[in-house]
């Protein structure tokens, strides 16, 4: 009975890690589920372009490429934020109520946004 358990749970584990799918692949599989959406609309136009995007996909995208381009994304945002506190520093040192809540809501929005890229396992 123990042997069938640890059998079972060695080819879950197998099984899983065998449906791990690349970067490149998830990125293509995306672009052919827009595809479909795109035919059950019958947009044509949008069709054309994510067919052209699906083959640009197929010949030019790399898993290195696409982490390093993840990671200035996520460079590039964390530049958002340190501009953003500076902007609400501002507002503070001059009390301008409306213009904290504006640069705090802002600040908030880029933060969530880097969670987000940051939680992409890329």
């Amino acid at each position: 009975m123990k042997y069938r358990i640890a059998l079972i749970l060695v080819l879950t584990s197998l099984s899983s890690s065998a449906f791990a799918i690349s970067p490149c692949q998830e990125k293509e599989q995306d672009i052919q589920r827009e595809i479909s959406y795109a035919e059950k609309h019958h947009n044509q136009n949008r069709i054309d372009g994510l067919n052209k995007a699906l083959r640009e996909v197929r010949a030019n995208c790399s898993d290195g490429k696409l982490k390093a381009e993840h990671q200035q994304k996520i460079a590039k945002q964390r530049e958002e934020i340190t501009e953003r506190q500076r902007d609400l520093k501002e507002a503070q040192q001059k009390g301008d109520a409306d213009k904290i809540s504006k640069r705090q809501r802002k600040l908030d929005e880029a933060q969530h946004e880097l969670k987000t890229l940051e939680s992409r396992d890329y």
